[in-house]
Order: C-alpha cells, then structure tokens, then sequence
C-alpha cells in the first residue's frame, strides 16, 4: 500500500497536480466563489458520467445544512467550507421564481451566522463557528438570504463577510483570528431605498491579499487587507449604485489588477496601490455577476433596466474606456454587444467558448474573440435559472431553481447529455474537485462522486 501511495504522489508530481509538500496546485483548489479566480472551471476531475439521487447512484454522501443561505461550496484540499444564517424564522418569505416584488422580507428573528466546515470526502463535520449572533441589521429580498456570500480560503486563512455583521477570518482548523466590521452596509435597490435586499459580494484572497468589493448606498469602497493580520492595505472610494457582485483578478505587463463590475464604475485597480487604471460606465444598472478572465480580456455581463451587454475588455486598458452612442469597440475594449447579458449569472469561459445563461434558460455560446454567436438554445421548461454554470472535462453544468442539473456537451453546436433532479430548490453554483462536483440545495450539500 505505501509503495503504491509513492507511486501516485511520484505521478501526480511529474503532471503537476499538487507540489513538492504533498498539497494539490492552487489551481486544483476551488477556493473561492467558483473556483480558481471564478473561473468555473476544474478539468480532469472526473465526475461520474451520470448519477440518480433517490438510488444514490454515484452519491458520495448528503448532509442536511440548516438554516438559509445561498453561499457556494468553497474546497481547499479536504475541507470544505459553506456558511448559513440560521434562525427560528430563517425561511419565512424565502420565495424562489420569477416575480417582480422588490419588499424585503420582515423578519426580525435572533440569527447566528455560522461558518462550516466539513470533510470533502465523507460529509462529516469538521468545526462549526458562530461569526454572529443579533438580528439582522438589514433585511433580505425573498430569493436572498442573510448569508449570500461564498468564504474565500488560501489553505492558510478562511474569510467569511457577512456584510452588515462583519468581515471574520479564521484559520483552517476553526480559529478566529481577526474581525472587522463596517457598519451598516446598505445593499439595497437604488431607486427605492426600503427595498434592502442584504449583502452578496464574496471576498476574494491573491497572494496573502484579501480584497473586498463594498458597492452600497452610501460611501462605496473597494479595499485590500493583509489576510493574515487584517491589516488595511488601501482602501478606494467608488462612485457607485448598491451591487452585489465579487472581484476577479488579472494581469497586464507584469503586474497585478482587480476587476470591479459595476454599472457607474466599471474598472481595474492596482493590486499594490488601489489606484484606479481604467474604468466605464453604462450597462445593467443593478449588478451582479463576476468579471471573468482569460484570453487577455476580461469578460463584463450585466442585465437590468433598458441595457443587457455583455463587453470584453483588453487587459491593457487604461483611461475612460466607456463607449460612445453606437458604439461597440474601442482601443480598450475588443467587442461588445448591447443586448445578451445576464442577469444573475456569472459567464463561462470554456476552452473556446464563452457561455452564457439567462434567467429563463437561455443557453448562449459565444466566441471569447469576436462575441459571434456560435449557437442559441433553451434549457428545460422550468422559467427560473439563478446558479452560474460551471465545467469539467468537456461537459457544462447548469441547475434550474427547481434543482434540476442540465448537462451539456462543451462544443460548437448545443448537445444536452442529460437532466437529473436534485428534489429540492437550488440557487447556488456547484463546486468540482478531484472525483466529485458538490451541489447546494435549499435544505442539502450533495456530493456526487464515485463511492469510495
């Protein structure tokens, strides 16, 4: 057995999958809302080709988790972290669908916010933390919850925001080590302010750096601290409506930027600095999905009042790169198009192609190069899609509000391998790792994997 063991550590060394001291390649982590830098993406995982939960086939373990939240599964190694709120009345008002009711649900029950974390492989926990315990000090849409937001891990420190209640880091066996709190966060719709509908941007960690995106009613920020001690490093002022969406990072000549979506203030920061390099305005005025990176661009998606684009923004850009009236390109930006983008969703940029799912189903690959539509399809009859999809070894994962998982062949024309229930209502983006993708339900996490 230990031969063997060499063997594979020997195999797995020479492909690069972990590094000299035995840990998986950042790069095969999922350490933050999906996954390495949101890509979405973990190829040769090797997820069964099919499962069926009411068999258990192919169902490594499930496990309920109580409360309410829509945070993602985060995976670094054997340990998984996920968060919930959890109250006598945490899932009163909770309403998935299509609807156009903006009133925050009135719930002003005693909630803990809780931090999990649980064995990949057998579900079994680990440690549990209470970061808070109060009422909630701002309320929640009737699809949100007051703990929205994915923890972001290193394999050193794990940081849960949990906006209005604080910004807490732990280390990975359940320690706090610092906490931070930034008053009352108002994430709520510009144009109606009692419509509070909580806090949703994940925190993200490059390189010892953590950064927060902070866009809210009243003195919007972006911030970098030292995750280790807590330490602000910078802090910038934005000029922005509420949003709720996570940073990314990129690189340019040699150096390292966030990318910030917005609707006013669409821009790059300098990592080291803060500074701001380059920014736009214009899109979905109430935004929400991550920027996504590859190809040198970043790739922007918005939808909400009269515009729905979905830009591509060369890495090298610099200055005021907002477009003007008819236009789609620019010296900063490669292309653009002005209807398409999603509301909720986080777009896919898969081999090369670059997806696209709207609320209602709407499947859209596109080329990451051009923006050219390569095809247009519909998934499922369901007309509720919140989860961002992710992928792994050719195939695309996308799950509908009513927990039904779509498989879809990545390629040039639409091919739907299969659909697969979850039986129970899903709003969250899976986790891949090694063996295994991880689904968050209302009441469950699922692991689907090959039983050990």
């Amino acid at each position: 057995m230990k031969i063997k063991y060499l063997i594979l550590t020997v195999l797995l060394l020479l492909i690069g999958l972990i590094n000299i001291s035995g840990q998986l390649q950042p790069e095969r982590q999922w350490p933050v809302f999906r996954g390495y830098m949101s890509s979405g993406v973990l190829d040769n995982a090797n997820i069964p080709e099919s499962f069926d939960l009411s068999k258990m086939i192919n169902i490594r373990w499930k496990i309920e988790i109580p409360g309410l939240g829509l945070s993602s599964p985060v995976i670094w190694d054997n340990k998984l972290f996920i968060t919930s709120a959890i109250s006598q009345g945490d899932k009163v008002g909770f309403k998935p669908g299509i609807y156009g009711d903006i009133s925050p649900v009135k719930d002003s029950s005693v909630h803990e916010w809780k931090v999990y974390c649980i064995d990949k492989n057998t579900g079994k926990m680990i440690w549990d933390k209470t970061a808070y315990k109060g009422i909630p000090k701002m309320k929640r849409h009737p699809k949100s919850t007051h703990a929205n937001t994915s923890v972001a891990t290193d394999g050193k420190y794990v940081v849960a925001f949990f906006g209005s209640e604080g910004l807490f880091c732990y280390d990975t066996d359940g320690n706090l080590l610092w906490q931070k709190n930034f008053g009352i966060l108002k994430s709520v719709f510009f144009m109606v302010k009692s419509a509070e509908w909580e806090f949703a941007s994940s925190p993200i960690i490059y390189n010892g750096i953590l950064i927060i995106q902070c866009d809210v009613l009243e003195n919007s920020f972006v911030a970098a601290y030292d995750v280790k001690t807590g330490k602000e490093l910078w802090r910038t002022m934005r000029n922005e409506y509420p949003g709720w969406c996570t940073p990314n990072i990129y690189h340019n000549g040699g150096k390292t930027f966030v990318a910030l979506n917005g609707y006013k203030q669409r821009a790059g920061y300098n990592l080291e600095t803060g500074k701001e390099v380059w920014r736009m305005s214009g899109g979905g005025d109430i935004q929400i999905p991550t920027p996504v990176v590859g190809k040198d661009l970043i790739y922007f998606n918005s939808a909400h009042g009269r515009s729905s684009p979905i830009i591509a923004v060369k890495t090298s850009a610099s200055g005021d790169i907002t477009l003007k009236e008819n236009e789609s390109t620019n010296e900063s930006i490669a292309w653009s198009l002005p209807r398409g983008g999603s509301y909720m969703h986080t777009m896919l940029l898969y081999k090369n192609h670059l997806y696209n799912v709207n609320w209602n189903g709407t499947f859209i690959c596109l080329d990451p190069l051009t923006g050219k539509e390569i095809f247009n399809a519909k998934l499922g009859k369901t007309k509720s899609f919140i989860a961002s999809p992710v992928a792994s070894d050719g195939k695309i994962y996308v799950v509908d509000e009513e927990g039904t998982v779509y498989v879809v062949q990545d390629g040039d024309s639409f091919n739907l391998l299969g659909e697969v229930p979850l039986n129970d209502i899903c709003l969250t983006a899976p986790a891949i790792t090694d063996g295994m993708i991880i689904f968050r339900t209302q009441k469950y996490l699922i692991a689907v994997g090959k039983k050990l």
